[in-house]
């Protein structure tokens, strides 16, 4: 069983099995508030699913696309409760989960706040990326897109999709994600250059 987070687009917590699917599911769309709901989220998956920590087999922490602030509060939820639970963390791109079990040709698109959008192709139901994730200006993901692909805007990102997609990777032997955030930009805030000139 694993415990899956992702706050690439809100915030998203489940419990789920590969044999029993997702055990339990909860989500926010609050887009400014991951840090104060991640912990209730986990919480309640936990009491939902029934089950101790002591039966989880490892965290899923969702690695994006997605903006600085919100992502990498999931990511450091996922890691901080794997530490402290002694499991191991597996790294999933976000848009990957949102891809798993669709089929044909397709872009994911999720919002990068700015104008901007994040997005990514595939090919197939085993959410086979074929490019991407790339940051674009909103109004020109559709020249973006490759010819032949349909987009799929995506809102909100499941944890229990992200989950499940891990359980999935593992039992096909694919390639988990780096253990790098997906942000794409830049943050808002940089180190200065040098000290501080005080004047008096």
């Amino acid at each position: 069983m694993l415990l899956a987070v992702d706050t690439s687009a809100g915030t998203s917590v489940a419990v789920v099995d590969r044999e029993a699917g997702i055990l339990a599911e909860h989500s926010s769309d609050d887009t400014r508030r991951h840090a104060e709901v991640v912990g209730d989220l986990i919480v309640a998956c936990l009491a939902d699913a029934g089950i101790a920590v002591s039966e989880l087999s490892g965290v899923v922490a969702g690695m994006g696309p997605g903006p600085f602030t919100g992502l990498r509060v999931g990511i450091a939820a996922a890691r901080a409760f794997a530490v402290g639970a002694g499991k191991i963390v597996v790294p999933v791109v976000s848009h990957d989960a949102v891809a798993f079990g669709q089929d044909g040709l397709f872009v994911v698109a999720t919002d990068a706040r700015r104008g901007e959008v994040y997005w990514s192709a595939y090919d197939g139901p085993d959410a086979v990326r074929t490019r991407g994730p790339e940051l674009v200006k909103a109004g020109e993901l559709e020249l973006a897109v490759p010819a032949g692909h349909r987009i799929i805007r995506a809102a909100t990102v499941s944890a229990g999709s992200l989950g499940m997609l891990a359980e999935t990777l593992y039992a096909t032997g694919r390639p988990f994600a780096a253990d790098e955030p997906l942000y794409l930009r830049s943050p808002d805030v940089t180190l200065s250059a040098g000290p501080k000139r005080v004047t008096s």
